[in-house]
């Protein structure tokens, strides 16, 4: 039998959310992209003539490529124009770019500079993206403490990746005491929006018993409606339950079926699980499944997670607001 180890990393919302990796760091979204940029030219030259919110749109505009090529450099350039002006979702996506290298040179230290930047001024997805750098060690000295903190923070908003984060801070006594239930209180806030990586923690709960019963039917019910929206992890791990019958009746093509559509949605597992399960040909022998993560979940960038991962609104790029789990 294959047998592979899966890590999850924790969720980092670049402001997308959302938030993958897979998602859900989160960039901010851009709203109503072909009305948004009807006019791109008044949209230039609002920009130019040094209107934030402006700069900030043509920035989203760049980055996602609505309406014009994509172009992270430009993207960069024009979000720290508006980052300049105290424009915290653009402080808080220019933190994303640096993140994950995208159209400047990778650096962790940049990225948490401008998450702080978009934190301080009360930004809730800077606030999770700020919380997931800690959790991580990443630009910042390792504190889990410090990491709740801020998750807090971007949870009391309302923000569903800083609800799934500090829940999977209570699913693993991180920064706080080891409380299940309370995990599950936090996951259950962020279902509210249908938020996909919420509904994969829930499942990754009851499929390894970790705190709750172990119940695989119910692990795959809430599996399915994370995979069913695109999130990559939730699609490898259902695919993991058809390939070795937890939960469902065991059936090789269902588990081809989930594993390829978590490896066009990125994931390096479901790629491996689908080689592995082509390889044995159909035996239904297949790697492990995703293995609890010992880290917190991270929101994944808004951009990974609406473009591959997740496609769902509220975690990706908001205006307000890489895979935990969930960060950029």
């Amino acid at each position: 039998m294959r047998s592979q180890t899966f890590t999850r990393t924790l969720v980092l919302l670049i402001a997308i959310a959302c938030v993958t990796s897979e998602n859900c760091n989160s960039q901010e979204q851009l709203k109503g992209h072909a009305k948004a940029l009807d006019n791109l030219s008044r949209l230039l030259q609002k920009a130019e003539g040094g209107n934030a919110e402006a700069q900030f749109r043509l920035g989203l505009a760049y980055e996602s490529g609505s309406g014009i090529a994509r172009d992270y450099a430009q993207a960069a350039i024009w979000y720290k124009k508006a980052a300049d002006r105290g424009h915290s979702g653009a402080q808080n996506n220019l933190g994303g770019l640096y993140s994950r290298g995208l159209g400047v040179p990778q650096s962790d230290t940049e990225a948490v500079r401008w998450y702080m930047r978009a934190a301080a001024e009360g930004h809730a997805t800077g606030e999770n993206n700020l919380g997931s750098m800690y959790a991580n060690g990443r630009g910042v000295a390792q504190s889990d403490p410090t990491a709740v903190f801020w998750y807090r923070k971007a949870a009391a908003k309302g923000y569903a990746g800083g609800e799934t984060n500090l829940g999977f801070m209570y699913s693993k006594g991180r920064g706080v005491p080891f409380d299940a239930k309370e995990a599950m209180v936090w996951y259950k806030k962020a279902l509210k929006g249908g938020f996909a990586p919420a509904e994969f923690e829930i499942g990754q709960m009851y499929f390894h018993g970790s705190g709750v019963p172990k119940n695989f039917p119910e692990a795959i019910k809430w599996f399915r409606k994370a995979a069913e929206q695109g999130l990559a992890s939730a699609q490898n791990q259902l695919g993991f339950a058809y390939s070795h019958g937890q939960g469902v009746r065991q059936d090789d093509s269902q588990a081809e079926k989930w594993y390829r559509l978590a490896a066009e949605n990125g994931s390096p597992e479901g790629e491996r699980n689908l080689r592995a399960i082509l390889a044995d040909g159909h035996s239904g022998v297949a790697p492990t499944a995703q293995a609890e993560s010992a880290e917190p979940p991270i929101m994944p960038s808004p951009q990974a997670v609406t473009a591959r991962s997740l496609r769902v609104p509220r975690n990706s790029m908001d205006a307000t607001a890489l895979d935990l789990r969930f960060s950029h």
